[in-house]
């Protein structure tokens, strides 16, 4: 049997599955499903027993949704928009109601700032270096947070001497799995131990890229990192693609990508392009995330255009 929570994430998952189209094979009544997700009613076991069979058929399966993607936000440069995605990315699913968590694994605090907690009392540290839980604060409907600050930075060198120590944040997420549809891990503006932890707890990994010749520089620096975690500690790490962010309107930066598109046609390049606009620091000023700085701005729409790709990109490789 089928759950209704589980048909709802079902349909959020595959966007482009018709709800009438649903509604008809399984010989539903229509609006059936529509009032569901809108929760206007509950679905009963007939109409349960109807729709499995349906669902099935485009892709269903019961152990689909056991554990959540975990995806590391990812470049070795600073100020191209890592933070900025993982926060925007993780409120536009919430808002489409997936269950979400995000993990500040940068020292800096950039993520737990923007998104209101700037002394943490509990923080991710404090999971690495001790028997601690990973810290969970609820910080909006289905969106959740790790917090950190610069206490952070004293885990790096323990993380490389202890055994096992890059390996601590993949363990610590093992009983929160269930719990979400995605983990988005804030990493650091290095390739250190922090970022080889979040690569090693990761399904895959996301590459912010400005289009710049000197962060296009060090993009081979990076794949060679991650070919590394892959050969010695977490084989099934994916590389999901890259998003262009801080793009401007310019022939330098037109030029910059398509020589990436080029050189790394083996890579997905997103097709939604973040663009540079001044919504994105200004929110950055206010400690606050685009959508609820400025909901109807373009940068906040253009975070969920990339939000509704990638979930679409998620359905051809899950």
């Amino acid at each position: 049997m089928i759950s209704q929570e589980l048909v709802l994430k079902f349909l959020r998952h595959n966007p482009a599955l018709s709800v009438s189209t649903v509604e008809k094979e399984s010989t539903l009544a229509k609006g059936t499903l529509t009032k569901a997700i809108t929760g206007e009613r509950n679905l009963n076991e007939r109409h349960l027993a109807a729709l499995l069979p349906v669902l099935t058929k485009y892709g269903y399966s019961p152990n689909l949704y056991q554990n959540a993607r975990v995806i590391s936000i990812i470049n070795h440069k600073g100020g191209v928009g890592k933070t900025t995605t993982t926060g925007s990315l993780g409120e536009a699913l919430a808002r489409k109601g997936f269950n979400v968590l995000l993990i500040d694994m940068d020292p800096q605090g950039n993520l737990s700032q923007i998104l209101g907690v700037d002394t943490p009392e509990k923080q991710v540290v404090d999971a690495l270096l001790k028997a601690d839980e990973l810290p969970v604060m609820n910080i909006a409907p289905n969106l959740d947070l790790s917090p950190s600050d610069i206490d952070l930075a004293k885990a790096e060198i323990e993380l490389i001497i202890s055994l096992g120590g890059v390996s601590r944040l993949k363990n610590k997420l093992v009983p929160l799995m269930e719990q979400y549809d995605y983990i988005l891990i804030d990493c650091p503006p290095s390739l250190n131990a922090l970022t080889s932890s979040a690569l090693i707890a990761s399904k895959s990994c996301l590459i912010t890229l400005q289009p710049e010749i000197s962060a296009v520089k060090g993009l081979n620096t990076l794949l060679d990192r991650i070919s590394e975690v892959r050969t010695s500690w977490n084989p099934a790490i994916e590389i999901d693609g890259i998003v262009f962010t801080m793009v401007k309107k310019n022939s330098v930066h037109d030029g910059v990508k398509e020589h990436v598109r080029e050189s790394m046609s083996q890579f997905r390049v997103f097709r939604t392009e973040i663009k540079h606009l001044v919504d994105f620091q200004k929110a950055q000023i206010e400690q606050s995330t685009i959508s609820k700085f400025a909901e109807n701005s373009e940068a906040a729409k253009l975070y969920r255009e990339f939000s509704e790709e990638f979930i679409q990109y998620l359905q051809v490789v899950k």
